[in-house]
């Protein structure tokens, strides 16, 4: 009886340290400031050191919150010819789960080619009758990474991009998932406030490339050819990029292209993340550029969050951010689920990348770089106009918390490697 407990604790502990391990050596030291967002040696560094290549004529729309969202979204479903390709984290059934489904049925039956990704664990919520629905239709949707006895290694691992590519031309990405908490206009506690963003150019194949890697992965297919990537033409004047990570391969990429980003401000640094809980290498990072004179802020969800831990944990870090001169804000209305990046009013980083180990190191992730001024002084504006919903936390008022406050988020942060 021993013996078999003992062997089923071992199998236990190897499960989770296969589970919570990349296999890939993380970043340990500190990256030294070279060169500013503007110099041509970031642009070589997030171009050739880290990612694909930045790509000229591109045009990026951003789209706020589900009413400006999913219409977008279904009108490009909708409007498909040769293909649709579409991943994302969250389907849940409902109203929007419903019209969804509809839209890619209906383009199925007319026989443009429909591939739909789901995350196994992220879609328990969505009724098996709506997938047999969509796959009666000729919808070929599969789960990545279901619970299988053969995926335990890899049960930890989840797709969390959102990705929708249409007749390989038009893209989108962004936080929201397919569930009614992205609906409206973030007007109540039961509408989230995010972002999304519609792509056209040149870089859209790059969005079509990283969403094929994880439908091969989930079926064993490769699809190509001209439906797929056809010739790309400039759509407008945005270099931009599609950055993506994944355990399997270049799990530690994305963390590595914040970093450098952050290592490489010199004015500003703005935040919005769902879940921000940085880890030492960020939090270092981003006190090294507090010392620079950059200034940094961030917005993070307050009390209405879908996850607690998670907000617990966040605030036990916030420490030394603090101390350096960081401005922390938390969103007041509901929950807030944006996923940015801005450097220096120059680089805008969107998609679904939370601030966070879980986005880091175990999730498959997707954002796309925007290198442009305008853009990003237009998502500034907006993330202004977050600031005004938000309350900001003090150095004094984070020393003040009341005790049992922060033995609950010193505890919460021990799980912040997973969370």
């Amino acid at each position: 009886m021993l013996i078999a407990l003992g062997v089923i604790l071992a199998l236990l502990a190897a499960l989770i340290y296969v589970n919570l391990g990349t296999g890939e050596r993380r970043v340990t030291e500190e990256i030294p400031h070279l060169y500013p967002v503007d110099h041509p040696l970031f642009f070589r560094a997030m171009g050739m050191l880290l990612g694909p290549g930045i790509v000229q004529g591109n045009r990026v729309d951003a789209l706020h919150n589900g009413d400006a969202i999913f219409p977008a979204m279904l009108e490009a479903i909708r409007g498909a010819r040769q293909t649709v390709l579409f991943e994302t984290f969250i389907y849940w059934s409902g109203e929007i789960g419903d019209q969804f489904a509809e839209a890619l049925s209906e383009r199925a039956r007319a026989g443009v080619k429909v591939h739909v990704l789901l995350d196994w664990l992220g879609s328990l919520k969505v009724d098996d009758k709506l997938v047999g629905e969509m796959r009666d239709a000729g919808v070929e949707v599969h789960r990545f990474h279901p619970l299988r006895w053969y995926n335990l290694g890899r049960i930890n691992n989840r797709t969390h991009r959102k990705l929708l590519i249409v007749d390989g031309r038009i893209g989108f990405t962004g936080g929201v998932g397919i569930a009614t908490p992205w609906t409206g206009n973030a007007q109540d506690e039961d509408h989230w406030r995010d972002s999304h963003f519609r792509v056209e150019g040149p870089v859209v194949a790059q969005m079509q490339g990283v969403m094929l890697s994880n439908w091969s992965k989930a079926t064993g297919r490769i699809l190509h050819g001209e439906d797929y990537f056809p010739t790309q033409h400039e759509a407008g004047s945005q270099p931009a990029q599609m950055f993506h990570s994944s355990p399997s391969g270049g799990s530690e990429s994305m963390q590595l292209m914040y970093l450098i980003a952050i290592t490489a401000a010199v004015k500003t640094i703005d935040i919005s993340s769902a879940y921000f809980v940085p880890d030492e290498m960020a939090r270092i990072a981003l006190v090294s550029a507090l010392k620079r004179g950059v200034r940094v802020r961030v917005i993070t969800p307050g009390r209405k969050t879908d996850q607690q831990t998670v907000r617990h944990a966040s605030r036990a870090l916030w420490g030394e951010l603090l101390e350096a001169g960081a401005q922390i804000h938390v969103y007041q209305p509901t929950m807030y689920h944006c996923k940015l990046v801005i450097v220096d009013g120059l680089l805008a980083s969107v998609g679904s990348t939370n601030f966070d180990p879980r986005s880091f190191h175990l999730n498959d992730e997707a954002n796309l770089n925007v290198y442009d001024r305008e853009f990003a002084r237009e998502l500034t504006r907006v993330f202004e106009e977050d600031l005004q919903r938000c309350k900001r936390v003090t150095l004094e008022q984070w020393q003040a918390r009341p005790a049992l406050e922060k033995m609950r988020e010193r505890a919460a942060a021990l799980l912040a490697p997973i969370l």
